[in-house]
Parts: structure tokens; sequence; C-alpha cells
């Protein structure tokens, strides 16, 4: 059986998301979370601007931005001897879930407007098309749900512009957003453990549909003051408390070769506070080393020879500077 025969062709992730998002609505007093639809009928699910949110919000924001195909619960970690809160995330569609949904590769910034673009509309818009060409997925959806990480509320211009790129209707849009600096987007950016591992699997060069299922943690971070600070957290959070496990459809000799590549800590910007190393390069994000993103510890198991690959570790140090400075 090759790679390609045991690709779904469509796991329906925009809407799996719309019926979780429809359930959220129902719930949203429970969830602190806020609704409106604005005039061209686009739905605004206010997770953190306005809204007080929480960590139900989060896990919402977490799931909606998995497609519904990965799954967050909350845990206790041991870090340093200490216990801290945090999350636990799994899936077993990895390439869909993580890769075509989840991954905040779309930058949604038309006149007067900018915010990074996760979920499952992203398979529809294929705006990413380098990526969406290798991983082989895509989504025919007559209706989608996107998630923002901002703290402008969109506008049936924003609106009108998202339904235009990914071939929707306006009406035909969920449209999500919490700010980093709130508790619920502050979650959904934490709980990007596994993502950041199989997209610095892609920088490298491999290929990362034979990933079969994966499974991770990471602490939660204290919310910060602003949104700078709380981007600083909430990647220190991966790049010095993440770990991933992934089981791959790969040899023993390339896992291995593979796992040595990884972790974080193979960066020249690895070692210090996140929010440091962002004012290092004048706030630029393309300026930093990409080979940074990614858990702090990894282990990558073999689904032909049962053998284990493991490298990295988790950096409590440098956590506590970030998270209690």
């Amino acid at each position: 059986m090759t790679d390609v025969d045991v690709q779904p062709a469509d796991l329906e992730m925009n809407e799996r998301a719309w019926a979780m998002a429809d359930a959220a609505v129902r719930r949203r007093v429970e969830l602190r979370i806020e609704v409106h639809t604005l005039a061209n009928g686009a739905r605004v699910i206010d997770a953190g601007v306005a809204a007080a949110g929480g960590f139900a919000a989060g896990r919402l924001l977490a799931e909606l931005c998995m497609g519904g195909l990965g799954r967050l619960d909350y845990t206790s970690l041991s870090i340093g001897g200490e216990a801290w809160p945090g999350v636990l995330v799994w899936t077993d569609h990895p390439v869909q879930a993580c890769m075509a949904a989840q991954y905040a590769g779309w930058a949604i910034d038309p006149e007067g407007f900018f915010a990074m673009g996760s979920g499952p509309l992203r398979a529809r818009a294929g705006v990413e098309r380098e990526l969406f060409g290798k991983l082989g997925y895509r989504e025919e959806a007559a209706r989608g749900v996107l998630v923002l990480e901002g703290r402008a509320l969109p506008t049936e211009a924003v609106a009108a512009w998202i339904a235009a790129k990914a071939g929707v209707r306006p009406d035909a849009l969920t449209l999500a957003i919490a700010p980093t600096a709130s508790i619920a987007g502050g979650v959904q950016i934490v709980a990007r453990v596994l993502e950041t591992g199989l997209h610095k699997m892609d920088a490298v060069g491999f290929d990362v549909t034979r990933v079969v299922s994966a499974m991770g943690t990471a602490p939660l971070a204290p919310t910060a003051r602003s949104d700078t600070r709380a981007i600083g957290r909430t990647n220190d959070c991966v790049l010095y408390g993440g770990q991933a496990r992934y089981t791959i459809r790969a040899d023993d000799e390339e896992l291995a070769r593979l796992a040595e590549r990884l972790p974080s800590s193979t960066s020249a910007d690895y070692g210090t506070p996140f929010y440091e190393i962002f004012r290092r390069y004048d706030g630029d994000f393309y300026k930093i080393d990409p080979l940074l993103f990614s858990p702090a510890e990894v282990w990558l198991t073999s689904a032909s020879s049962g053998r284990t690959f493991h490298a990295g570790r988790v950096n409590h140090d440098v956590l506590r500077a970030s998270l209690f400075e």
C-alpha cells in the first residue's frame, strides 16, 4: 500500500467545524463568547476581544483550528519537579488537522486589517499553493470556518475579502477570533505543539504525509499584559516546554536522523525567552531562524519496526524566566 492509498480524499473538516460552531453558539453564555452576524451574513464568534472567553472557549478555538479532527484536554505536567497546568493534544489525522487546517499560514490582510488565519477554510481556499501541493489535500466545501489571531473584530469588508479568496459566499463563513493576550487565544496557540513539529519536518525536507498519528503536551502560559508579551510566552511554552510524540511510516535509520534535527534546540536562536529574540530582530518574525519553531522534545516511533527515537529536552529555566518574569 502506498502513502497515497491511505490519504482520505475529503474528511469534511469544514462541516465538522461548522457543526462545532453551531453547538458553541447554543452554549455561548456558558462559554463566555459573543456571537453576531455581519450585514453580508458572515457569522463572527468573539472568544476574547470584547468577550471574556476562557479555558472552554480556548478548547473550542483549538479544536476549530484542527477542523474537528484533533482533540484538546487540560492536564497537569511535571516540569522541573513542579506541577504546571498544560494541554494534551492528539490527532489520528495529523496532516489534515495540523497542516491543512491548524497551521497559521494564511495572512488575512485586506486594507486596514491584519490577522493570521487558521482552520479548515484554508483547505478550501488553498491560498498556500506550494504547501497544499505537498499535502495532496483540498476540500470542496460549500461553507467554512476560519480562526483569526487578532485584536480587531472582522468587518463586513474583511469577511467579503475572505469569502472571495476562498470561493464561498460571505454568509457561508464562520470567523472565530481571540487576541493572543487572552485566555482563549493563549490556549489555541499553545495547542499548536504538534503542528510546529510537523512544520519543522516539512522545513527539513521530510514528507509529513507519512506521519500516522501524533500526541503532545505543552504548559499553559499565564495571560500576559500585552499581545507582544503573550506572543513570547505562548511560543516559549512550545519551544521550551512542548513534548511531542509521532508515529511515522519510516525506517529506523531515517527516523534516527530526523529526530536529531527536530527539537527547537537545534536552532542558533535557541536559549533565551522568545520575547527577547523577537526584540533582537525588531519584531520581525521573518528574521528569526525558522528552525526554532518546533517542540522542545520529540519522540518518533517507526510504524514498521516499533522502535522509538528521542531528542531534545524541556528547558525549565527559560520557561520560568519567560512565564514568571
